[in-house]
């Protein structure tokens, strides 16, 4: 956990506090504001700071008539409370090992500046302003620095075989991604694969997933939507994840194969 995200007790505890009273339970209350029953339970033990539309939520389903709303302020500022993505980054770029399953688009962080900006100008609702496609455009390949930092972490993909295809920004956009893809499949501790389209089923059509080791081989799962994402670390949960994610790297292509039909793609642009 890094020390910027670091939580409250004291809210967590105010907030144990107003839930309890309300008669809710952790796993009620994260279904009003839109995250995991692990996620309140972080909150209320002062792991993690609450994010978005949380203190708001919460402080009006639990009746707290404005009490969390003002402690929340003390202990974390105004404005101060980051989307759940900004967290998902940082424990990325500290984490031991990296596992992406990824369904529509070539994953963050391998994406390429031409490739990056694409995806982002392709958002219509809201429809991002030039400034703010360059800020995200920025973070994003900054996010490459997992890499080539020290310890080298383990690195891995699964691809659905449509997002080689699907050709977002151009062809020539694309080209340069799936060779800008081989190249990072070239380093000793990625590697990358591609669920082919022949293939009739397999773990991964509940959607896309993100895994990760920390430094002590703590497991955290990460999952998106259209309204932001979520983490999940609670048992069974996190390690059914993570057993999906094993039978998905077995059902798909070999690095070797992969890296021959992601080739095999390109040449045809």
């Amino acid at each position: 956990m890094h020390s910027g995200d670091r939580g409250s007790e004291s809210f967590g505890a105010l907030l144990r506090f107003f839930r309890e009273r309300a008669g809710m339970t952790q796993e009620g209350l994260a279904k009003h504001v839109g995250y995991s029953k692990s996620q309140v339970a972080m909150v209320e033990r002062g792991e993690r700071s609450p994010k978005g539309r949380f203190v708001e939520i919460a402080d009006d389903v639990l009746g707290a008539q404005g009490a969390l709303l003002v402690l929340a302020e003390k202990e974390f500022g105004k404005g101060g409370l980051r989307p759940w993505t900004e967290d998902y980054l940082a424990e990325e770029m500290k984490a031991s090992a990296v596992h992406v399953y990824q369904t529509h688009l070539i994953p963050g962080s391998i994406q390429t500046e031409a490739y990056a900006r694409a995806v982002f100008t392709s958002n219509r609702c809201p429809t991002l302003d030039d400034a703010e496609v360059e800020r995200r455009v920025a973070s994003r390949l900054k996010r490459q620095q997992l890499f080539t930092r020290k310890p080298t972490p383990t690195i891995s993909y699964v691809l659905e075989e449509s997002v080689l295809t699907r050709p977002l920004g151009g062809a020539a956009t694309l080209k340069e991604q799936l060779h800008h893809i081989l190249r990072f499949g070239e380093l000793r501790h990625v590697e990358i694969q591609v669920m082919p389209h022949h293939r009739q089923d397999h773990a991964g059509l509940a959607g896309r997933m993100s895994l990760l080791e920390t430094a002590d081989r703590h497991q955290l799962a990460y999952v998106e939507g259209h309204r932001g994402g979520y983490f999940v670390s609670d048992q069974p949960d996190v390690g059914d994840l993570f057993g999906k994610y094993g039978i998905l790297r077995a059902q798909a292509l070999t690095p070797e194969e992969s890296a021959r039909l992601i080739e095999e793609v390109a040449g045809k642009l």
